[in-house]
């Protein structure tokens, strides 16, 4: 594996005195006396937002404990408050596959900042990102830019009703589809690391139209069927494959009887390769949701598909969608600079490193002890831990059996991980993502830390 230089920021303490705050100083421009503690921190947090956190799987509560805070990143790594170094696992959920802070990318943000953060009109940058991404996607003929992974799956629920006119939407049991109130059902990442089967908040009417179907089974579609969404890749519950001929399956299935499939790629969309899951597997969508790498690390989503049914939003067509800060001119120009340093070559040597890592965490696994499988879809890596050591237990195959995973051991494995240095997810349903900042050196560094932190658990 090619090496790549990245500099490490020296740890710098900051004041935590009133004067600070109240001049919007933040960790990596200060320079007072005091050092605050991660504890402090999240418990200030919490007297100003709900859960002291601004996503719920980030409060820690599944694994127990308080989180840490992050100061700052870069490359594979990244540094709290309390200036602690983490090989970083995590990567912003997908979000950041070139490493924290790449040249390219913020000198690209900086660059766009020059010019202004927000017009509420049309820029050259989204019409060149959209370009992109349809150059990419065969199956995105069309391009409409938003502000979120939720965002796109909303909206591309509601294209698919009002290009059919129809109401069901199918989906499956342990997909994420982010915060929209007709899909959190039966979900799996923080769904499922909460224990939640939905949620409160959300009528029973809300969610009356929606069906839940087993993944990796091709349901028996109905006329009254808009939509079937599904992630192609099920990297919400561990990182479970499509079994053969499951999208295949799904595909033909719409075709039937007239209804939109609908792949949620804002995982896998470009963390897969050029053309994401749909190109891996050959399989065409109606419709698709983006996020997470088109932005950079910025927030950013996005639905493309054919273009008679993206001719159905306005201002063209009649289902609504608007957006002061959709095509955001930092987001787009993070996205652009991203998608150009993402070259077959590049995903190639991305692949190369997930596979290694996934044997390198199962190999010291296995070593302690730990029933634990590292499952690899392209660049994604899942994680799977057998309960009380039970060999017999193999990769999951759906929502059902990706829950008979052992939380408690993933919550001790954890702590133990992040006390040696490694962050990894706060939930035992995530994926673990590396990307191109992941040299054999973190490699290293992350085999010792692993090595330290199973020999705790054994004890």
């Amino acid at each position: 594996m090619a090496d790549m230089t990245i500099t490490s920021p020296q740890a710098i303490p900051y004041c935590d005195e009133t004067a600070c705050i109240a001049a919007q100083c933040v960790p990596t421009l200060c320079v007072g006396k005091g050092v605050p503690s991660n504890e402090k921190l999240y418990a200030r947090s919490s007297d100003v937002i709900p859960g002291g956190v601004n996503s719920s799987i980030r409060a820690f509560k599944s694994v127990g404990g308080s989180p840490y805070i992050v100061a700052r990143g870069n490359g594979a790594h990244i540094w709290d408050v309390e200036g602690k170094k983490y090989v970083d696992l995590v990567q912003s959920y997908g979000a950041i596959i070139l490493g924290h802070a790449h040249p390219a990318v913020t000198a690209a943000i900086q660059q766009a900042a020059t010019d202004g953060t927000s017009y509420g009109a049309p820029t050259p940058r989204e019409m060149k990102l959209a370009e992109t991404i349809s150059s990419r996607v065969a199956s995105c003929e069309q391009v409409r830019l938003m502000n979120s992974g939720t965002e796109a799956t909303s909206t591309a629920v509601r294209l698919a009703r009002g290009a059919t006119g129809r109401k069901v939407i199918v989906t499956f049991a342990g997909n994420f589809h982010g915060a929209t109130d007709a899909l959190l059902v039966a979900g799996g990442s923080g769904i499922a690391t909460l224990g939640l089967p939905g949620t409160a908040g959300v009528p029973d009417e809300a969610v009356a139209n929606t069906m839940v179907a087993p993944y990796n089974v091709v349901p028996r579609l109905t006329n009254d069927v808009a939509a079937v969404i599904v992630e192609p890749v099920a990297a919400n519950m561990g990182v479970v494959a499509p079994a053969p001929g499951f999208l295949e399956g799904l595909r033909q299935e719409c075709d039937r009887v007239g209804a939109l499939l609908i792949f949620d790629e804002v995982i896998t969309g470009f963390r897969l390769g050029r053309g994401g899951a749909q190109a891996k597997f050959d399989v065409r969508p109606d419709l698709t949701c983006f996020g997470k790498v088109i932005g950079g690390g910025l927030p950013i989503g996005a639905v493309g598909g054919r273009r008679d049914i993206m001719s159905v939003l306005t201002p063209n067509g009649k289902v609504f969608h608007a957006g002061t800060l959709a095509g955001n001119p930092l987001a787009t120009a993070a996205g652009l600079a991203a998608l150009n340093e993402l070259t077959d070559d590049v995903y190639m040597e991305i692949s190369a490193r997930a596979r290694h890592g996934a044997s390198l965490l199962r190999d010291i696994c296995s070593a302690a002890g730990i029933n634990a499988h590292f499952p690899v879809v392209g660049t994604l890596v899942g994680m799977y831990i057998g309960k009380n050591g039970d060999a017999s237990q193999q990769l999951p195959h759906n929502f059902d059996e990706a829950k008979t995973t052992d939380e408690k051991m993933y919550a001790q494995l954890f702590h133990a991980m992040l006390k040696e240095g490694v962050a990894m997810a706060p939930g035992a349903y995530e994926a673990i993502f590396f990307g191109l900042a992941h040299t054999d050196e973190v490699f290293a560094e992350l085999a010792r830390a692993a090595e330290r932190a199973v020999a705790q658990v054994q004890h």
